[in-house]
Formats: C-alpha cells, structure tokens, sequence
C-alpha cells in the first residue's frame, strides 16, 4: 500500500534542513533580540525568519493546508488544530539557547490531520541531527532506526524536564517541588537541555528515560510525540491520562510504567490551553 504521506514528508525534511542552514548561518553573527510575554520569552528576527520561509515553501505546494506556527500565534493567529491537513511549526525551538549560542537548537514541524499526528521532523541543526518519525513506519536519526530505553525502574532512570522563569511565585514553587519528589525518590538525575524538541529525540534515542513539563505549546511537542512513540516509547498527560496535543503538558516516557510514576509524583499549575478552551 502506498504511504500517503511519504512525499508531504520528504518536502517537510528538506524546508527544515534549509531552514537549519539559516539558522546555523545567523549563529555566526550578532544576533537581535525582543521579548514577547514576559522579559525572557525572547524571540529573534530569526525566528521569525525562518518561520515565514517555511509556512512560505509549504503553502506554494499545499495551498489548501493550515498552519500553526510559534511566531505567528504571537503575533495573532490562532491556535486552532481542525480536521484540515495541518502543519504545526517551531522555527527556533530553544531560542533562548540560540541567543547565548547553546549548541541545542532545533527546527520542529509536525503534520496532523483529522487532528492525529501523521508525522513529525525535528532537525537539530548545530548537531547537524535530522530526526523523523513516521505514524506506523517507526522513527529515525540520519537514518538510524531508533529505540527507547524500555527502563521500567525509575529509580534507574535519567530524567528531562525545563527549569524557566514563572511570574507567579506559587507556580514556581510547584516546579521546583517536582523536581525536588523526583530527585528523592531517588532518580539517576534531572538534566535540562533548553528545547522541549530535543528533550524528546533523546527519549527516543535512549539516551534519557523519560521528559515532563508544564507549560510549553502545541508547537514544542507534535512532531517529538510521534517520534517518541515510533521510537517504542508512551506520551501522556501529566495526570497519567492520554495526551492532548493542546493542553501544554505532557509526559514522554521509555515505558508506562516510568511515566506513570511521574504522573504520580508531580503536581500540576495551571498554564491555560493554546485552543483557548477550559
């Protein structure tokens, strides 16, 4: 049976390399930087850049499809996923580690239809990366099959979450009081690597056993939540429950069980919905 999406696929993996190369390229120079939300919430004219360069290449092939894109949510578009074919866009996931030149950068671009996930790309453009996962036909890095860790036991796993800046000192107790009830368990460690998208690909890959957080978007996670799950791995809710792509929360996991187990350990803030709804 033919794959319906192999060519959508494949134009998607050549934008995210064009658009890693420009990124790579701006690396090298001085790099301008504005805020949106609050004072570390940046946005470069990169972002912006490469985003309006990959809606750009997609439309002039696909002129009937939908977009959600990172920059243009901020600048007013909505953050609605229909049935329509939809391309979903992080063109700088970790600008804050682009903006002190923190070698983990990556472009993101999930597809969804029908509002399921087909397939996702995540190109870590320093590292010269090109992950991709496929709904059905497995997931991949430079072309290598990859495989989760299967770990079972949290006590041996190595954890990923994201430590940032919250306005509202109870929400930041909460996020340092996770990490403390995961640390005690004990767990091997909690890293942070400064991009949801990459903190995925390296629980698809193994090299860590499970990634939470609370607080990112749409565009941070649909193109890492099937690779992890082509890769063998679980994604849900933060409660344990199925993940929904517009709740600004999830667990990623190498099994069930693990992420289960920080399901039950963690509390949850409150972080609003990219849909707008309660």
């Amino acid at each position: 049976m033919a794959d319906p999406w192999q060519d959508y696929m494949e134009i998607g993996i050549a934008v995210a390399r064009q658009a890693g190369e420009v990124i790579c390229e701006a690396l090298k120079n001085q790099i301008s930087v504005m805020s949106k939300s609050s004072p570390v919430d940046l946005v470069t004219e990169t972002d912006q850049k490469v985003e309006s360069m990959i809606i750009s290449s997609i439309r002039e092939k696909f002129p009937t499809h939908s977009f959600i894109g990172e920059e243009s949510v901020a600048a007013g578009a909505a953050s609605i996923l229909t049935d329509n074919p939809t391309w979903i866009i992080d063109p700088i996931d970790g600008t804050t580690n682009f903006v002190h030149r923190f070698p983990f950068v990556a472009v993101s671009i999930g597809f969804a239809v029908n509002k399921q996930i087909e397939f996702g790309i995540i190109y870590s453009c320093v590292e010269d990366k090109m992950y991709t996962g496929k709904k059905g036909k497995g997931a991949f890095c430079n072309g290598e099959q990859l495989k989760v860790s299967r770990q079972e036991d949290i006590t041996k796993s190595l954890i990923l979450t994201e430590v940032g800046y919250k306005q509202n000192p109870d929400t930041a107790k909460t996020m340092f009081s996770n990490m403390e009830r995961l640390v005690c368990i004990p767990v091997h460690g909690i890293r942070a690597v400064g991009t949801a998208a990459v903190n995925m690909c390296l629980v698809a890959t193994g090299g860590a056993d499970a990634y939470y957080h609370i607080g990112i978007h749409c565009w941070d996670m649909a193109a890492g939540a099937v690779i992890v799950t082509e890769a063998g791995g679980v994604v849900m809710d933060i409660n344990g429950g199925p993940f929904d792509l517009m709740s600004r929360r999830l667990i990623t996991a190498s099994s069930k069980a693990i992420g289960e187990r920080i399901a039950k350990e963690i509390q949850a803030f409150p972080c609003g919905r990219d849909d707008g709804k309660d």
